[in-house]
Formats: structure tokens, sequence, C-alpha cells
């Protein structure tokens, strides 16, 4: 058996190591409605859960979580595949240990010409990592599928949402989470402006949309390639809406609102 370590866990990290003190702050952030929608994609932040947990929560609390989960996250280090598909069996979190969809991702691997299997890419992941404990607590059953995407030209990432849309021709029981922060270090305001240009696209399904507008404002975006892959895949496999669930940022927290980082959380059905 292979296992992917915690790695930003603890003290001074992403998000509490203590197992207890764990559920306790997911206990907080991710309040089920009632009426959760069952869904194709989810965009979430992947900050430290002090600063965007409260608005990641709000997204997995309104989605009822399919029995596997497809996380793509942006590349932040470099290095790997460019659609590096993880190859580990269990990836470990304070929670316990979730177990990858194996045979999801064979099944991918096996007809695609993008996707390559690197368990290297996210092994120091963390827009992956800090999106696994609210899946676990939302979920405890579910299964994951994590992707880290590298790739960058509009073509190949509307050609790796069209590979990921043909899983769900086979396979109903998924969902996408595509995970992003918003504009980086920027006043509030201009954050806010910018952001919603970038949000505008994304209510739209429109996925060459989103691409050309973080491109031609510089909206730095850091996830834009996994949220463009989400929408195309879920445009493919059928969605029609999308809704605006949280926009926050980190001076909401720290107070400072002259440089700030955005967060927004976005389902698509």
């Amino acid at each position: 058996m292979m296992f992917r370590k915690t790695a930003w866990a603890g003290v001074g990290k992403f998000y509490p190591s203590d197992k207890k003190i764990l559920e306790s702050e997911l206990h907080k952030m991710v309040r089920p409605a009632e009426d959760r929608k069952k869904v194709l994609g989810l965009l979430a932040p992947h900050a430290g859960y002090v600063y965007s947990g409260a608005c990641a929560g709000q997204g997995y609390g309104r989605v009822a979580l399919t029995e596997t989960v497809i996380i793509l996250g942006v590349n932040h280090r470099g290095g790997g595949a460019d659609l590096a598909v993880d190859g580990n069996d269990y990836w470990e979190t304070p929670l316990g240990n979730v177990e990858v969809n194996s045979e999801l991702r064979s099944r991918l691997l096996g007809a695609s010409g993008l996707f390559q299997l690197d368990s290297e890419a996210g092994r120091l992941e963390h827009s992956l990592e800090v999106q696994v404990p609210f899946i676990q607590y939302a979920s405890p059953g579910s299964r994951i599928l994590p992707i880290v995407v590298a790739a960058y030209r509009l073509e190949d990432l509307l050609a790796a949402g069209r590979e990921i849309a043909v899983l769900f021709k086979e396979n109903r029981n998924l969902m996408m989470v595509a995970s992003s922060d918003m504009s980086h270090y920027i006043a509030a305001d201009r954050a806010r402006e910018l952001d919603f240009k970038a949000i505008a696209r994304m209510l739209q399904l429109d996925a060459q949309g989103l691409y050309h507008t973080v491109r031609d404002h510089r909206i730095s975006m850091c996830g834009v390639a996994p949220a463009v892959i989400m929408l195309g895949a879920a445009r493919a496999a059928g969605a029609t809406s999308a809704d605006l669930i949280c926009y926050t940022h980190s001076g909401e927290v720290t107070g400072d609102v002259d440089e700030v980082v955005g967060y927004a959380s976005l389902i698509v059905y």
C-alpha cells in the first residue's frame, strides 16, 4: 500500500494536526444545508483554514458529496507532469486515511493522451491536501482522485475537461472540486472588482471566457487552470447552472485591506 503523508497540518501550517480540534473547526465551518445539491463541480479556496475555511465550508455544506470526488489542484511548486494523476492508494490526514479510487484512475489514464501517473507532483501540494479533510468530514465514505494541474495552454485544459467528462458518462456518482484562491495581494476593493469579472464567467459556465478574462485582466487567480478544466468537463457532462455561494477575502480576518487574497466558493450543476 502506498500512502501520501500529511504535509500541511500543524501549528503555523494550513490546518490543525489534532483530530479533535480539526473536527471542531470543521463542525463550525461546514453547516450542511437542508437542500444540498448534487453537483458536477465545486470551486473551493485552499488557503489556511483561519482565512478561507469558512468560505470553503459554505461550499461543502451546500453540496451532496458523491462516492468519488475528483480534486483538481494547482501546481504551486513546479515540476512533474502537466496533468499529474496521483498514484497513491490512500491519503493520510488527521481524520484518518481516505482511499484513492484506483479504478477511476485506471480508466482515466487508460483512455487519456494527456493525463499521466505522477505521485511526486502532489506530494507537497497544499491545494489538494486542504480539500481532503472537508471531504472526509462531509462524506466519510467518499473516495478521491487527486490531480495536480500545471498545464496552462487553453487547448490542453479544454481537452482535459473533455476527457474527464467521459468519466461522468460511465459513472454519474462523481463530482469535481477545483481548488483555487482568487486575486492575490492587492487592495480589497480592486480584488473584488477583478474577481467578480472571473466569477461572472464561471457563473455562465464559460471556460474559455474565464481563461481569457483572467489572462487579459491579469487576475492572479492561481487555480484558473483547474477551474477551466472543471467548467469544461461539467458543461460537457450536462451542467446548465452555477451559483456563487461565498465571496470574501483575507482582510476580513487580518484587518488589512491593502493587501488581500480573495476567496470564492461556487457550485456548478
